[in-house]
């Protein structure tokens, strides 16, 4: 089913009915002309439109045209994955002395909160205006094995200063794990505007997570210098995707310590650069890590507008916690308590060179 544009709302006879709940579309829009479409289905963003460095307007995220492209084709586009984003090794962590047991839906690894998880969920639409939504969502106890009632509320802004500002925030009842993500897939070309190889990529991040066989990781903290994995100067994706250590992912798939003075500082973790559009998109954040993901299995399929996507055709910048940090004790806490806060920042921030 389409969609119908009408001013700043998606609908479609209104709405969209899904699990008995009503799913809806807006678009947020700041004085700059820049807009971004974002759905409660999943809080996905649906589509990001920006200038380039002639003034030309592009949209630079993918998505399909149709809800049951959303339901039925790659779910994790545009969406917040949760309860705990990435992977947790063997599906189970053990907290406060008793262990937990997860759906197992990549490899041997629970991926992105399960089968049902954030990114499949109609969240409720607490408020809207031009340019701010605010999203909750009701995770209960023992939802895809997760322990504790988890009130979770995800808040967009567009900013008049280029930014796409994603502000994270959840209690709980009961001693549980939580990391959450946005996973956007960017192509600052135009979304199924080909490869993103032509970007430039830089991290502020002097270490990395080493990987097992199964794209977990071990417990290694390990220091970039003189690796593939240092981006710590922009770097030509094409030049660094084929080497012999991203062959098991079929490209990048990997997360990156971003470089803080202290914990929870917001913080710039790095960039993309595309050289003919001239758009740049810095990302900032509060969170430990960002996982960098060129978008290795992206089936082959028609995208927004007909455009045709494949694998690497967009990159995915994901802050978020570390993956395994439930069975990792030296990695950044995820746990949270009764009477606690998880409160975290995303910041996408558009410009052009």
């Amino acid at each position: 089913m389409p969609f119908e544009r009408v001013l700043s709302i998606y609908i479609m006879q209104d709405f969209i009915e899904f699990d008995n709940k009503k799913v809806s579309f807006y678009t947020l829009v700041n004085k700059n002309g820049i807009s971004v479409d974002i759905t409660n289905y999943g809080a996905k963003i649906m589509r990001l439109v920006v200038p380039d460095k002639n003034g030309n307007f592009d949209d630079v995220v993918l998505g399909f045209d149709t809800f049951d492209d959303y339901v039925n084709k790659e779910e994790y586009f545009g969406a917040v994955c949760g309860r705990f984003a990435n992977r947790i090794g063997g599906g189970r962590f053990v907290l406060d002395g008793v262990e937990y047991s997860l759906p197992i839906n990549n490899g041997p690894n629970h991926l992105h909160g399960g089968v049902d998880a954030f990114n499949s969920q109609v969240w409720e639409v607490v408020s809207v205006s031009e340019q701010v939504l605010v999203l909750e969502y009701f995770s209960a106890d023992g939802e895809e094995g997760y322990p504790g009632n988890l009130n979770v509320r995800v808040t967009y802004e567009l900013t008049n200063e280029n930014e796409v500002k994603i502000h994270y925030e959840a209690t709980t009842d009961k001693a549980t794990v939580i990391g959450l993500c946005n996973h956007s897939y960017f192509n600052l070309k135009g979304a199924g505007s080909g490869s993103i190889r032509d970007h430039y990529l830089q991290l502020n991040a002097d270490f990395h997570t080493a990987l097992d066989g199964d794209a977990c990781p071990t417990g290694e903290i390990l220091s970039v210098k003189d690796s593939p994995y240092d981006f710590r100067e922009a770097t030509l994706i094409a030049d660094r995707i084929d080497h012999e250590l991203y062959k098991p992912g079929r490209g990048i798939d990997n997360n990156w310590v971003i470089r803080k003075h202290q914990p929870r500082e917001l913080i710039l973790a790095g960039y993309i650069y595309e050289p003919t559009t001239g758009r740049k998109m810095e990302v900032l954040t509060t969170q430990p890590g960002i996982q960098v993901y060129t978008g290795n299995w992206i089936e082959k399929n028609k995208g927004k507008d007909g455009m045709d996507y494949d694998e690497q055709c967009a990159i995915c910048l994901e802050a978020q916690g570390f993956p395994n940090a439930p069975n990792l004790s030296h990695f950044p806490d995820s746990t949270l308590r009764p009477g606690e806060k998880y409160d975290e920042y995303c910041i996408y921030k558009f410009s052009v060179e």
